[in-house]
């Protein structure tokens, strides 16, 4: 058994939550409100800005040359390519300069991305690319799972394709690749913190499925009722 598929093992219920999550569901049966994906699209913008920062870090941080160079073009292609499709979904969208201007992530958007900069601040590739690969792999686990999908609108059928596609798969595979050929040289103790760092992270994918189901808030923005007062 690779090291990765004892993430897989370890991630088992969140990821069978991620796949199935109403959010997702919605997208492969073209029913999820427009404005819903909308606010899923803004968040995810400024999720990939910082996903592309981070590859770069983990670039600076490993010591064969050839792993620098790929994790250095990912940093450019992946989040690159992502933000194109993104871009197109923006214009089907109407999101306006407004819209990005007035824009502010969730919570869980920026604490996600928090995340992904904690791991990299450790120091250790392979703690950096255990927390950026539950992204990869669970988008592609999604396009291979859906890929069938007829969705009728549209962008939700463009947005199955792109994670269908082959070269996301061969991306993703780079990444199990390279996180299996890591963790081979790595101590058991490094092992655990770079099998902590993926799953909190798998959490946080699963978390921006909800947050953008219910168009996430900070709690200061959010209409709620204050602790009711016992003094009479």
């Amino acid at each position: 058994m690779q090291f990765t598929d004892t993430l897989r093992e370890a991630t088992k219920n969140s990821w069978e939550q991620s796949v199935n999550h109403p959010f997702v569901k919605g997208i492969v049966n073209g029913d999820l409100p427009l404005e819903t994906f909308k606010y899923y699209i803004l968040q995810d913008i400024y999720y990939l800005k910082h996903f592309g920062k981070v590859h770069a870090m983990a670039a600076a941080q490993a010591e064969d040359f050839h792993v620098t160079a790929m994790l250095a073009e990912k940093a450019k292609s992946t989040a690159q390519a992502e933000l194109t499709v993104h871009k197109a979904h923006a214009e089907i969208l109407n999101i306006s300069e407004e819209d990005t201007a007035n824009f502010k992530p969730a919570p869980t958007a920026y604490g996600y991305t928090a995340h992904l900069y904690r791991a990299a601040h450790s120091g250790s590739l392979g703690q950096t690319v255990a927390a950026l690969l539950p992204c990869y792999w669970l988008y592609a686990d999604i396009g291979k799972t859906y890929k069938d999908a007829k969705p009728k609108e549209k962008i939700y059928q463009n947005w199955i394709n792109t994670y269908a596609d082959d070269w996301f798969h061969t991306s993703t595979q780079e990444q199990i690749d390279l996180l299996n050929s890591i963790a081979e040289d790595s101590s058991e103790h490094e092992k655990e913190k770079m099998k902590e760092q993926f799953i909190i992270a798998k959490e946080y994918e699963l978390a921006f499925w909800e947050m953008a189901y219910t168009k996430e808030q900070w709690f200061s923005d959010r209409q709620w009722h204050a602790p009711v007062s016992l003094n009479k």
